[in-house]
C-alpha cells in the first residue's frame, strides 16, 4: 500500500463552471501535507478531501495568475482562525521570485483591519507567513526539502509568456513522483522532467478543435500559452508517459461527452498511455 496520495483540488479555469474549483494539486506523503496552487474555492476542496489549512506543511504557488492564487489568502486566513483549535505556526509559501512572490508579500494589506479587530476580540496571535521565494531556472532546481528528507520538491521554468516566472513542480517520496505542469504550452521541460515519474498532471486546452471558434476573439490569445491537447498526446507517446492526468480543462467539461472529447483529442495526438481526465477530488495513489 502506498503512503503517496495526489488529489485533485480544483480542475477549473478563470470561468466558473459548477462543480469545478479553482486550479490546485494537494499531495501528501505521511504527514507531509503539499498544496499546489490555490484557485476558488480550495479551502472547500481540502475540507472535503479530508485536510484542514492547518494540515498544511507548505503550499506553492506556479505563478500569479489569479485562478491559481485567488484562495490562497482564504488558505492563510482559515489556517490562522484554526490556531485556536491547534497551534501550528506561520503558513510556508514557496514561490517564484518576480510577480508572484510580489503577490504574496502583498495579498494580506486589505485584511489589516479584519486582522486587527480579531486579534484585539480574541487575544489571537499575529499572523505570520513563511515566505520563501527562488529563482527558476531552465532545469529541475530543488526548492524545499521534509525535515526528514523524505520528500522532496524541485521546480523547472516553462512557458507560458508573457507571465514571467511561471513553473512546474516534481514531487518525489519514497513511494514515487509527480510532476505537476501548471500553467504552460507543451515543452520538453516539463516533459524531460516527467520522463521517469509516475504521474504527470498537466493542463488541457482544446486549440485546434476551438481554432474556428477562437480566431479574432480574445480566446486566440488566451489559447496561445496553453497546451493544445493533441499536441499534449504528442509529446506524452514521445517521452513514454507513465500516467497523464488532465486539469485546467479548457474549456470545462460540462458533460461526460464534453470530457471524453479531451481524451480524444489526446489519443489523437497519438498517445497509447494511461489517460485520466481529470475532475475535482480525484484521487491517485503512487507507487
Amino acid at each position: 500500500m502506498s503512503d503517496t496520495r495526489v488529489t485533485l483540488t480544483g480542475t477549473g479555469v478563470p470561468h466558473a463552471v459548477p462543480g469545478r474549483a479553482g486550479a490546485g494539486v494537494l499531495v501528501q506523503y505521511k504527514d507531509v501535507t503539499l498544496q499546489f496552487d490555490a484557485g476558488r474555492a480550495t479551502v472547500l476542496r481540502l475540507i472535503e478531501a479530508g485536510v484542514t489549512p492547518r494540515d498544511l506543511s507548505a503550499v506553492f504557488i506556479t505563478h500569479y495568475h489569479s485562478d491559481h492564487v485567488v484562495d490562497l489568502v482564504d488558505v492563510v486566513l482559515t489556517r490562522w482562525v484554526e490556531q485556536n483549535v491547534k497551534k501550528t505556526g506561520p503558513l510556508r509559501i514557496v514561490v517564484p521570485e518576480g510577480h508572484a512572490a510580489r503577490f504574496v508579500s502583498r495579498m494580506m494589506e486589505p485584511y489589516d483591519d479584519d486582522l486587527h479587530v480579531r486579534q484585539e476580540h480574541t487575544g489571537a496571535e499575529d499572523l505570520k507567513i513563511d515566505a520563501i521565494s527562488f529563482a527558476p531556472k531552465t532545469t529541475p532546481t530543488e526548492v524545499w526539502r521534509s525535515e526528514d528528507g523524505a520528500v522532496v520538491v524541485e521546480a523547472v521554468l516553462v512557458h507560458h509568456e508573457p507571465v514571467e516566472g511561471a513553473v512546474a513542480y516534481r514531487i518525489t517520496t519514497p513511494d514515487g513522483s509527480v510532476v505537476i505542469s501548471g500553467d504552460t504550452r507543451v515543452c520538453d521541460e516539463v516533459f524531460s522532467m516527467a520522463a521517469d515519474s509516475d504521474l504527470l498532471i498537466h493542463e488541457a486546452c482544446r486549440t485546434q478543435a476551438l481554432t474556428k471558434f477562437s480566431k479574432g476573439t480574445p480566446f486566440e490569445n488566451i489559447f496561445d500559452y496553453h497546451s493544445d491537447s493533441i499536441v499534449l498526446g504528442e509529446f506524452a507517446q514521445k517521452y513514454n508517459i507513465k500516467h497523464l492526468l488532465l486539469t485546467h480543462l479548457i474549456p470545462s467539461p460540462a458533460t461526460e461527452k464534453d470530457a471524453q472529447r479531451f481524451e480524444a483529442d489526446v489519443r489523437a495526438g497519438g498517445f497509447t498511455g494511461k489517460l485520466t481526465v481529470g475532475a475535482d477530488l480525484h484521487s491517485v495513489e503512487i507507487g
